[in-house]
């Protein structure tokens, strides 16, 4: 079983940029396809960048551009590098993991999530 803990969110300025962090436990890390997710205030959970257990990448069209998410198998850590931040990029960030299988956009197909990190872009 895998575990999953954020960290890196905070408040910064628009244009700024953050570096959020997964740090995961469990053996079979290499094997989980990794999504970054984020919700904000009445919205509904939406998808924002993914990468598989092979390093294809996959990201909202909103953040493509300025998101970058990668991974390192032997810390057992994925990353989001977000750039160029918005007032709308403004929401509650979660690492969520998915096991073996097709890559999805879909957070109900996602298995496993971390508590949530909050990132807050001024304007």
């Amino acid at each position: 079983q895998v575990q999953l803990v954020e960290s890196g969110g905070g408040l910064v300025q628009a244009g700024g940029s953050l570096r959020l962090s997964c740090a995961a436990s469990g053996r079979t890390f290499g094997t989980y396809t990794m999504g970054w997710f984020r919700q904000a205030p009445g919205k509904e959970r939406e998808f924002v960048a993914g990468i598989s257990w092979s390093r294809g990448t996959y990201y909202a069209d909103s953040v493509k551009g300025r998101f970058t998410i990668s991974r390192d198998d032997a810390k057992n850590t994925v990353y989001l590098q977000m750039n160029s931040l918005k007032p709308e990029d403004t929401a509650v960030y979660y690492c969520a993991a998915k096991p073996l299988g097709l890559f999805s956009t879909n957070y109900r197909d996602y298995d496993l999530w971390g508590q949530g990190t909050q990132v807050t872009i001024s304007s």
